[in-house]
């Protein structure tokens, strides 16, 4: 009995480090991508109020529908691990060649959907000053949005086959194209013209190409995956085969939409309550999206061993993988609530050196402090759900926690009872609190009850 559970014992922390080995160069990818649109603020800012607000205005209009497009090809990181798990390499470069039709598909459905927002911004009530300059930004990056879905396109096939390193190699490469290239053309420098926010338009689509470009070289080229032959021959769409990657993805991309969806309408209802609410909601949100980075990274590493597990027909490595990952989650958020909860203070003076926004960004980085667990902890399980290939319920259980509980009870706590952004944060806790225990369910009723096939 002893010998037995000490073997359980060492075979979940072989998976906890075989997860954690995965999550890093996750990190680091997604940290890149964080500090694109960091690079993106600073430049803008530093060329002027207007730019600024511009490229602010334009970077949510054109990540809000993407999250649908990235969510649905997410489907590809947990239906290869599936296939590596159960030795069916063979089919994994049919897959992919119909995932990259399903991703040109989808961004080509983007440029169209970008080409005609520029024209909805006076309607929608933009200030006259702005409008502009985000039409500009728009119509210019809004060439690279087909290159940036294939980009992530590739990226899932690479994560899905373990092999993590090409998210942190080309998010980093492409924050170091963005930077100097960015702040040449909406500056002027180096002999390059000052467009303004149209010029970081114009670097972000160039980084998307230059990304999407090197990618495809590389896994064309390598001998990692010389023997998948992901691009040995010329496929046309198999609608039979995107119909399943939609079926599996499409949930995915509406349950991503509907929780960043909710942050985004919690935003423009404390924007009701004046400046000072908004900019300090604002420095807490940034706060907490820091802090989210981590459990993403392990709620991607835990898909691809769940979904490897569920591939080489082994229960019990679903459901190690998944407690490896909360594991590693636990720890993680539990840290991240113990920083912010004892230097909250601090960290908002990071932010403004206005005593009013940061008296009550301080407050507000205590909600966030609160966040962290639950938030954490839905992720893992969505994340452990995608790799059993679980969609469709989750989607209703998200859409039911975030629309249906946390948006109508932040609204009546914040607006309704005067409770300002308090009151939204106490919506957005309960939430995700609700999310955690629905997908917790969710994933031990899947994990039980899944037929594993080899």
């Amino acid at each position: 009995m002893l010998s037995n559970f000490a073997s359980h014992k060492q075979r979940y922390f072989q998976e906890v480090h075989i997860t954690g080995r995965l999550v890093l160069p996750l990190l680091v990818g997604h940290v890149s991508f964080g500090l694109i649109a960091l690079v993106d603020t600073i430049i803008a800012g530093h060329h002027g109020t207007v730019t600024l607000a511009a490229v602010t205005l334009g970077t949510a209009l054109m990540w809000l529908p993407m999250l649908i497009a990235i969510g649905t090809l997410i489907a590809l990181t947990a239906g290869v691990a599936k296939l590596s798990g159960a030795g069916r390499d063979d089919e994994i470069g049919p897959v992919f060649r119909q995932a990259l039709w399903l991703a040109l598909g989808l961004g080509m459905m983007m440029f169209a959907f970008l080409s005609q927002v520029p024209h909805l911004l006076g309607p929608a009530g933009i200030a006259d000053d702005i409008i502009p300059h985000a039409q500009a930004f728009l119509s210019a990056v809004r060439w690279g949005i087909p290159a940036l879905v294939l980009f992530f396109c590739m990226r899932y096939l690479s994560e899905g086959l373990q092999w993590m390193r090409p998210t942190m190699v080309f998010g980093f490469g492409g924050l170091c194209v963005l930077a100097p290239l960015g702040y040449g053309l909406t500056h002027g420098r180096w002999g390059l013209p000052e467009l303004g926010a149209q010029g970081l338009g114009i670097a972000s689509a160039t980084m998307m190409w230059l990304q999407a470009v090197l990618f495809m070289a590389y896994l064309w080229w390598t001998p990692r995956f010389a023997h998948l032959g992901l691009f040995q021959c010329f496929e046309w769409p198999d609608f039979r085969q995107i119909r399943g990657l939609l079926k599996v993805g499409l949930p995915i991309g509406i349950a991503i939409l509907m929780q960043g969806g909710m942050f985004i309408a919690t935003s423009l209802l404390i924007g009701q309550l004046g400046a000072i609410p908004l900019a300090a909601h604002q420095i807490a949100v940034n706060v907490a999206q820091v802090c989210f980075m981590v459990p993403v990274a392990v709620a991607e590493a835990t898909t691809v061993r769940v979904g490897h597990a569920l591939g080489r027909g082994d229960p019990a490595g679903v459901r190690r993988a998944s407690w490896a990952g909360y594991g590693i989650v636990c720890m993680t958020q539990l840290l991240s609530a113990c920083v912010l909860w004892s230097g909250h203070g601090w960290i908002a003076g990071l932010y403004t050196q206005d005593i009013a926004v940061m008296t009550l960004a301080s407050t507000l980085i205590l909600y966030a402090a609160a966040l962290q667990l639950p938030d954490g902890l839905q992720m893992l399980s969505s994340g452990a759900l995608r790799g059993l290939q679980d969609t469709r319920v989750p989607m209703m259980l998200a859409i039911f926690s975030y629309w249906g509980v946390g948006m109508p009870l932040g609204g009546w706590l914040g607006l309704g009872l005067g409770w300002g952004p308090q009151g939204m944060w106490v919506g957005l806790i309960c939430a995700l609190g609700i999310a955690t225990m629905l997908m917790g369910w969710r994933f031990f009723y899947s994990s039980h009850t899944v037929r594993f096939t080899h």
